[in-house]
């Protein structure tokens, strides 16, 4: 993906983020196939705004709970190997590790099984005492899973 088209997607996330992030989403990428959460387009959106019960307006929802989503990386690997991804994973810690502590949300969530680990790295890296991170399967791969453990995390999110 080209630098200007990622500068593009950061604007459009960064539109959505709330004064205050109670809860942080962290997906692995934007997807290859151009679409993105933020533009409403994407597999995960629809995933998210199913599950949490959404309205027309789930992004304005979202953010007026003080819930963001940023991506481990920010450039599409979903279409790259296993070793490659995991690569990018571990190059991206440190940047995803800063914009934790940026953000000092009370909760991470990972959306994704095979980043907990490195997302758990970045929150640690972050210093934020306290925060709580919790690890989700990918809503489309695992569906029900997915629905069964949200369910179980819920009340645990916190919002603005």
């Amino acid at each position: 993906m080209e630098l200007k088209r990622i500068e593009e997607l950061e604007r459009l996330r960064h539109g959505f983020r709330p004064a205050a992030i109670a809860t942080l989403f962290v997906g692995e990428s934007p997807p290859a196939g151009g679409t993105f959460f933020y533009a409403a387009d994407a597999r995960l959106y629809r995933a998210l705004r199913a599950a949490f019960g959404g309205g027309a307006d789930f992004l304005a929802e979202f953010r007026a709970r003080g819930w963001f989503l940023d991506d481990l990386v920010l450039c599409p690997v979903n279409h790259k190997s296993i070793d490659e991804r995991r690569r990018l994973h571990l190059r991206w810690l440190p940047s995803l590790a800063g914009r934790i502590a940026e953000y000092r949300p009370r909760v991470v969530v990972s959306l994704l099984l095979s980043i907990e680990e490195v997302v758990g790295e970045a929150v640690a890296r972050a210093g934020i005492a306290g925060v709580r991170h919790y690890a989700l399967p990918y809503p489309n791969r695992q569906p029900s899973r997915f629905r069964r453990e949200l369910a179980l995390i819920v009340a645990e999110l916190p919002v603005a």
